[in-house]
């Protein structure tokens, strides 16, 4: 099992070193690391933030293990020199079209929750996003209207087969959960939306085991506030995959607890916490690195076939969670390496 590790910046050394020490304890046989750099810390040492030495590292790995990107010392850079760009360039360069991010209460931290706990207790979802398509990918820019005035425009596009692709990916999903798919679209006023509809609408005939929905994506905002436990898989476009993942990581109770894996055809993937680089708290050793190990287990049981050793994971960052510990985000003052440790200690007591 060949791995890339990407830390990249602010605090994504600090939370992606926690996660390595978990499977180096897990001791799986045939596991190598490799690290490469991206965003900020690889412009500052090639000129880059994806050079190609990375690129070349991540199509030889299995799965890659991403830290976070973003660092406020470059903005002033050209747009494709920005740290940013290193995950859209890996995005490209590799196919990864399908983010997963699961949301899905932890007991202990019920009462971290913005929502009641009996309603927060509920939430166990997976968000299906697509991830190549929509405005972010679209032809957009600035022109001048008839009238003088300035217009930025961006264009919402999907063609079937984007949309198709996507879909089978959230059914199969929904195939090893509970059997049910929420397609979220705003087909009343968007053809985008309605082509996205029909096209699942579909590929359901392929799935005659699973329970297809459609939804308005206001109104799965509404619910996902209201009602969470409705909720088994949710599949989306760019866009409104983007807003209601986020949103679900507050309905959860800390955008510092959630994985996340962008998925080619075949499975391989890019592991990564949605957190982002929080370069104001980075070298504190202050961050919570419970995302980025909760990624590594996505890892192991999305890419490289180790299940099990992804259930000790999980089961691990609970007994952390149970025992007490909190780190800052989560109303604590355990530090980013006592985190670590005490997944560790729960591993070992297993």
């Amino acid at each position: 099992m060949k791995i890339a590790v990407f830390a990249g910046d602010g605090i994504g050394p600090e939370v992606t070193a926690e996660a390595v020490r978990v499977l180096h304890a897990l001791d799986l046989p045939g596991l190598e690391l490799i690290d490469g750099l991206v965003g900020a810390a690889a412009w500052r040492a090639t000129g880059h933030p994806l050079p190609s030495e990375t690129i070349a590292i991540a199509k030889a790995s299995d799965a890659i293990l991403f830290g976070a990107v973003g660092d406020f010392d470059c903005d002033h850079l050209e747009r494709h020199l920005r740290p940013e760009q290193a995950i859209l360039g890996l995005r490209r360069e590799l196919g990864l079209f399908a983010n997963l991010r699961p949301a899905k209460t932890i007991p202990a931290l019920v009462g971290h929750s913005a929502l009641r706990p009996e309603i927060a207790s509920s939430i166990d979802l997976l968000i299906v996003r697509e991830l190549n398509g929509d405005v972010y990918f679209g032809e957009k820019g600035m022109r001048t209207t008839p009238a003088g005035l300035r217009q930025g425009y961006d264009v919402m596009a999907y063609d079937e087969s984007e949309v198709r692709r996507i879909a089978h990916v959230a059914f199969r999903a929904a195939r090893a959960r509970g059997g049910r798919l929420c397609s979220v679209d705003k087909a009343n006023v968007l053809e985008t939306s309605q082509l996205w509809r029909d096209v699942m609408i579909e590929v359901s005939a392929d799935y005659p085991d699973i329970a297809l929905e459609h939804m308005y994506v206001d109104n799965a905002a509404m619910q996902l506030v209201k009602d969470p436990g409705k909720f088994d898989v949710v599949v989306t476009g760019n866009l409104f995959g983007d807003i209601l993942s986020d949103q679900a990581s507050m309905c959860v109770g800390s955008i510092g607890l959630l994985a996340s894996a962008s998925l080619d055809a075949n499975d391989k993937g890019l592991y990564e916490p949605i957190h982002g680089s929080a370069p104001d708290i980075a070298g504190k050793g202050i961050a919570n690195p419970l995302a980025t190990i909760l990624s590594a287990a996505m890892m192991l049981r999305y890419s490289l076939g180790q299940a099990a050793a992804a259930d000790r994971i999980e089961a691990a960052v609970d007994a952390a969670l149970a025992s007490g510990l909190r780190s800052g985000d989560l109303g604590g003052s355990a530090t980013t390496r006592q985190m670590g440790d005490a997944v560790l200690e729960a591993l070992a007591a297993q």
